[in-house]
């Protein structure tokens, strides 16, 4: 029965051996291709042995409740050097493989998102001024032309009420606004397109 804990044991520190050994290569390739900054490098060095070591407890007290034993030590070396012996240029490829499916998802998706929200959203903000500008337009226009329409019948009113405008002294205010606004009428509605 010890037996059978021990060999219990000895394989959960290989396996634990070689998951330390995944997880190193895993963490070099991603600080390698990421670029992380070289000061975060100490940490996070910090962080994985301090995973590792929470691991390797977890491991060795599910096998044998915590108890450190010459195996232990022996299933972890094995484990570490059959994982760098065997597996560890595999698992570096992977990870590279997998950074750069990563990265490929990662560009589709900005360029779906791209189509599919991006460029509506700009096309339709284009129109909604082209459109605008458009009905602007269409709007002055028509004011020009109710203008120039009403132009007969201030001269009809004027020739009508001619006679009592003889006897009709007119302030210098409405001499002067008469005039702004005569002018003002000039160059939108009678000049040229070179005059406004």
């Amino acid at each position: 029965m010890i037996l059978d804990a021990q060999w219990i044991t000895l394989t959960w520190m290989l396996l634990s051996g070689v998951v330390m050994g995944v997880a190193y290569d895993s963490y070099r390739v991603l600080s390698g291709q990421l670029r992380f900054p070289r000061w975060s490098i100490h940490t996070l060095d910090l962080l994985y042995w301090v995973a590792s070591a929470l691991f390797v407890f977890r491991m060795l007290y599910a096998g044998n409740h915590g108890q450190l034993r010459f195996y232990v030590f022996l299933g972890l070396i094995i484990g570490v050097c059959f994982y760098f012996w065997l597996l560890s240029v595999t698992t570096q490829r992977f990870v590279v493989m997998l950074i750069k499916l990563a990265r490929t998802l990662i560009q589709w998706c900005g360029h779906i998102l791209n189509i599919l929200i991006v460029m509506p959203v700009k096309g339709i903000y284009r129109l909604v001024r082209v459109l605008f500008g458009f009905m602007l337009a269409i709007l002055i226009f028509l004011g020009k032309l109710v203008l120039q329409c009403l132009i007969p019948f201030g001269k009809l009113f004027r020739w009508m009420f001619r006679p009592l405008l003889r006897y009709w002294v007119t302030p210098r205010w409405m001499v002067q606004a008469g005039t702004r606004i005569a002018a003002i009428w000039k160059r939108w509605f009678q000049g040229g397109p070179g005059n406004e």
